[in-house]
């Protein structure tokens, strides 16, 4: 399993190295969130951005397919919105008020998602989907809610529950549903029921045993942070139906693939209307700026008995990004522009791998692609505990020694900005062929049987 492809580092990493070591003398894992922990001398600290690529502190630069996991659609410091961001600058920050662009930008996103009826601003996807969750709560007068094996909607307790699938194996039941770390409160498992993507009829089961107690069904359609795994079009609107019969809620969390993979996000994509759904990352280029929005009945329910805030909620700087980035997303050709990037990156590695004999598939949007060493890719979470994920985890390093950023856990998707251009293109795909070989030639005959 992994670890048994040897990698060795053709780039320095000696000041990141350096820093790290000053870093965790005041920093928990010498970082600001734990996914940027990469290990005592593989984590990074970043010096720069600009367009598709990054230089760390080192001086290495490499064209960037995390993107912050997906925010930065345009690019890193797109001069359109950092110019607006300055001009945010000027009105002051925030006031504990409001101001007359918070109804400009709400505007524009009841245009671009017809389910967006009403809207409220927040800062992080995290908020979002809390906020999601809560105001669900207050209209149904229920608790409890489902969520999707394999999907991840922030870092609230009531978000942090996970399928335990890496021990369990097919057969053995249902794989247990646990915490995603310490620190949240077993209590809440109570309320949290989770079922397989793409499996109407668990769904059903669900709904049927627990309707009564569930308030919503909260679900990303494409899973942003489990390979872009995805739903497909007819279990969204079973689903969609399911929810209606049994008066439950349907919540898309599009925190990742709104204003991505469609101007209107996966439910343009898809052809579904949630009642309530959450949007963060690419609608602001990276400034943190989030919203909950949805049907108006539901989200009258704010300021009726139902809490929503924040001090820094709506930041004049964020709000002003925001707009211009969503102005951008829907009045030029941006998102073709991604997705034709996308689906060239795919055909070039596809190119590779088939040369090579290597079995492979995709799964997801062009914007943001799952990679997978099987012939096709997994329709749930359980289908990739059973893929062999070795190869990828042994050929991202590699790919990192060589300039080209992707997330070294398999189950992070690779994300497309504007940015990314022919030059990238070109120097990706001759990278990833060099790196591709290296693995194989590393793994030794006895190895390439298994790929």
């Amino acid at each position: 399993m992994p670890g048994w492809w040897p990698t060795p580092m053709t780039r320095s990493l000696a000041k990141s190295n350096a820093h790290f070591k000053k870093a965790i003398r005041r920093l928990p894992l010498g970082v600001s969130s734990n996914f940027r922990y990469w290990g005592e001398d593989k984590t990074l600290y970043v010096k720069s951005g600009k367009g598709a690529r990054v230089t760390d502190i080192d001086g290495n630069e490499y064209i960037d397919y995390r993107l912050g996991y997906g925010p930065c659609i345009l690019g890193y410091a797109d001069p359109r919105v950092d110019a607006a961001a300055r001009a945010g600058q000027e009105i002051g920050g925030v006031f504990a008020l409001s101001t007359e662009r918070e109804l400009a930008v709400a505007e524009r996103i009841a245009k671009m998602v017809p389910a967006a009826e009403l809207v409220r601003f927040s800062n992080s996807g995290t908020e979002a989907v809390m906020a999601a969750l809560r105001v669900a709560r207050a209209h149904t007068r229920k608790d409890s809610y489902v969520i999707v094996e394999g999907g991840y909607h922030g870092v609230s307790d009531t978000a942090l529950w996970t399928t335990s699938v890496d021990q369990w194996k097919p057969g053995q039941g249902d794989p247990q549903l646990v915490t995603y770390g310490a620190g949240v409160p077993r209590m809440l498992r109570a309320l949290v029921h989770s079922v397989p993507m793409n499996n109407a009829e668990r769904l059903e089961a669900v709904f049927k045993a627990y309707g009564d107690t569930i308030a919503a069904f909260l679900i990303e359609p494409i899973m942003g942070n489990c390979c872009s795994i995805s739903a497909t079009r007819e279990f969204l609107h079973e689903a969609r139906s399911l929810c209606d019969k049994y008066g439950i809620l349907l919540i898309i969390d599009e925190v990742k693939t709104g204003f991505r993979v469609a101007k209107g996000g996966v439910q343009e994509l898809f052809g579904v209307k949630a009642d309530i759904c959450t949007f963060a990352k690419a609608m602001g280029n990276g400034y943190p700026i989030s919203v909950c929005c949805g049907r108006e009945d539901i989200m009258r329910n704010f300021g009726q008995g139902t809490v929503h805030g924040g001090t820094y909620t709506c930041h004049s700087v964020a709000l002003a990004a925001a707009e211009k980035t969503l102005e951008i997303l829907d009045e030029t050709p941006a998102l073709a522009t991604i997705a034709e990037y996308g689906t060239k990156l795919r055909a070039g590695m596809s190119q590779t791998l088939s040369q090579r004999g290597i079995k492979h598939s995709f799964s997801g949007h062009p914007s943001m692609s799952g990679l997978f060493f099987a012939e096709k890719p997994p329709r749930d979470y359980r289908d990739w505990v059973r893929s062999d994920y070795t190869f990828y985890e042994a050929l991202a390093p590699h790919l990192h020694d060589l300039g080209v950023i992707c997330e070294p856990d398999s189950r992070e998707p690779w994300f497309i900005c504007e940015a990314h251009d022919d030059r990238c293109l070109g120097e990706t795909l001759e990278r990833f062929e060099t790196a591709v070989d290296a693995v194989v030639q590393a793994a030794g005959q006895d190895a390439r049987k298994r790929i």
